[in-house]
């Protein structure tokens, strides 16, 4: 589980294609390695990978060819810089929101426009995203927590600061960019509650067909204004 609160920027070094998939190692830059373990997770550009060979300034995971079909790996080479974040402890910070590592789909930087203190990025979504993207709700874009400050037809908009722009790649995006998106997990657990309830609704009313609690021990025990 991560946040979303990028803690450096990394280089990828190496792309070394097995068959199967490709081990990938990562110059670390400015990320503590001191408390790194193997079998530990670090996001890489928003997606989980398990750290399978590490030292003080990088890291090697394994990337599947499907998560390489469906994220922005198959786009990255040699140099590139992807933003970094450990697994979240329990005992820090919760800054941004709650980050599962796992990417949603691909979204598709369609404009970049710079004002006095910010910059304006539009982001075209995959249909199938849209759903869950709401006005003031929270995405991850390449592994950082961002909040949507406007939705239009197939695309959402977003505020990026300085800041952001300097501490991660998104200061590097261009128009045709293609990132890496993780829509708000509540949301989608929200749309299993509801839509997995209907499947349940039989089973719950031949239970309460058995039950001797009804509308009218409620009322009559407190539950219920009579």
């Amino acid at each position: 589980m991560f946040t979303g609160i990028i803690e450096a920027k990394g280089k990828i070094k190496s792309l070394t294609n097995s068959g199967t998939d490709i081990r990938l190692v990562v110059e670390t830059q400015n990320l503590d390695m001191t408390d790194v373990h193997l079998g530990d997770s670090i996001a890489t550009n928003g997606v989980c990978l398990t750290v399978v060979e590490y030292g003080n300034d990088y890291y090697a995971a394994d990337v599947s060819q499907e998560t390489i079909k469906l994220t922005g790996f198959k786009h990255y080479g040699v140099g590139n810089s992807v933003n970094l974040e450990k697994a979240m402890r329990a005992d820090s910070r919760f800054g941004g929101h709650i980050v599962s590592g796992h990417v949603d789909g691909l979204g598709t930087v369609k404009a970049i426009n710079k004002h006095t203190n910010y910059v304006e990025i539009w982001v075209e979504a995959p249909t199938s995203l849209l759903k869950y993207i709401a006005h003031k709700g929270s995405i991850t874009v390449d592994g950082v927590s961002l909040t949507v400050n406007e939705v239009k037809d197939s695309e959402f908009m977003l505020w990026l600061i300085p800041h952001t722009l300097q501490e991660t790649i998104i200061g590097s995006y261009k128009v045709g960019t293609e990132v890496n998106l993780e829509v708000d997990l509540i949301a989608r657990y929200l749309e299993r509650l509801i839509l997995g309830s209907h499947q349940y609704d039989n089973t719950e009313k031949n239970s309460q067909k058995d039950s001797n609690i009804d509308m009218t021990f409620l009322a009559e025990n407190g539950y219920l204004k009579k």
